[in-house]
């Protein structure tokens, strides 16, 4: 698999009021255009597709655009149906997000054919034309490990939650085979994950049985938010909260509250914030229809969000991390003098 070329992006308060002050006039270009695009998405289950959606939501509103979203709820032949029906509707653009590149990339290179403009975001549609927007995935699972090596030193045993075939898993998962070469006391004692609905659930009777058989695992790595749910209900049905620490991947509201219970096992987790990765996606899928050139990798970088932080912050949720964490508030990425912004809530 390819590694990501990081786009450098450039993160403040400041910028972020620069930028807003900026694009405050600035007027669509498509503003008396009629311009339909579609949100296909694979991954549903969660908050942190939702918050994504809404950011989808806001820069679509902002741009004047019409906005269909299709839901595939983890089911990728529903999701190939989906792209197929988008095409066969003609809209302008289309976001996908999530899936897997044996399911859609036949019939996203139809799209471009037919003359859509597609971007995608985690998941390779495998098509020069179509933008890939990313996490930074290899350093989400880098910063997350590393944390997992300062609180708990370089030996321990761990349980990892991963389901292959769905790319930011995938990327996440190349990482944590070097950190093993790196660090060969630690040693993975158990392997498992599933996308099936609920996920937390799901994942919580495979973590049970895990633990139950392996009475020495002392780190979870689930490196998506989903996976951390699960494991941590089955840590405290267990009542393991003092014995295990998770480590993950992603932030929501319901994250936030789940780390800051008393001596949660959830202690660590890196981000970026889902609802830009939204608005990044759409802004990238405007300048195409704009006739402007995106890079072929839009790779946004992430942020560490501690249990400590959001104790000694007192941050209650997704708006408090925004309010008190600059570097998780804004970006500037993909924001051309034309760009029309959504307004500030």
């Amino acid at each position: 698999m390819k590694t990501l070329n990081t786009i450098a992006l450039c993160v403040s308060i400041a910028g972020a009021m620069a930028a807003g002050n900026a694009v405050a006039e600035t007027t669509s270009p498509f503003e008396d255009k009629e311009i339909r695009i579609a949100h296909v998405r694979y991954l549903s289950q969660g908050d942190f597709p939702e918050l994504y959606l809404k950011g989808v939501k806001r820069q679509a509103e902002a741009l004047g655009f019409k906005l269909d979203v299709y839901d595939a709820r983890q089911d990728a032949s529903l999701q190939r149906n989906q792209l197929e029906q988008a095409i066969m509707k003609g809209y302008d653009g289309i976001v996908l997000q999530h899936g897997f590149t044996d399911s859609i990339k036949d019939l996203a290179d139809m799209a471009v054919q037919n003359g859509i403009k597609v971007v995608a975001f985690d998941v390779n549609a495998d098509n020069p034309a179509i933008p890939q927007i990313n996490q930074d995935d290899h350093l989400i699972a880098r910063m997350s490990l590393e944390q997992a090596v300062k609180d708990n030193g370089k030996a321990w045993k761990a349980a990892y939650v991963y389901v292959p075939g769905i790319p930011p898993l995938d990327r996440r998962d190349e990482v944590f085979t070097e950190f093993k070469g790196t660090y060969p006391d630690i040693v993975e004692i158990a392997r498992f994950g599933t996308m099936n609905n609920p996920i937390p659930n799901q994942v919580a009777d495979q973590a049970a049985a895990v633990f139950r058989a392996n009475p020495d695992i002392s780190v979870a790595f689930s490196p998506y938010d989903e996976f951390a749910k699960g494991i941590k209900i089955a840590v405290d049905e267990a009542g393991l909260t003092g014995k295990v620490k998770i480590y993950s991947a992603d932030i929501s509201n319901s994250d936030i509250q789940a780390m800051r219970e008393p001596s949660s096992a959830w202690v660590a987790t890196v981000a970026t914030n889902p609802s830009i990765m939204g608005e990044v996606s759409v802004r990238a899928l405007a300048m195409l229809l704009n006739g402007d050139s995106v890079t072929a990798q839009v790779t946004v970088p992430p942020v560490l969000i501690t249990q400590e932080m959001l104790n000694d912050q007192d941050i209650k949720n997704m708006d408090d991390l925004v309010s008190k964490i600059p570097s998780f508030s804004s970006s500037t990425v993909l924001v051309p003098t034309w760009m029309p912004m959504p307004k500030v809530n």
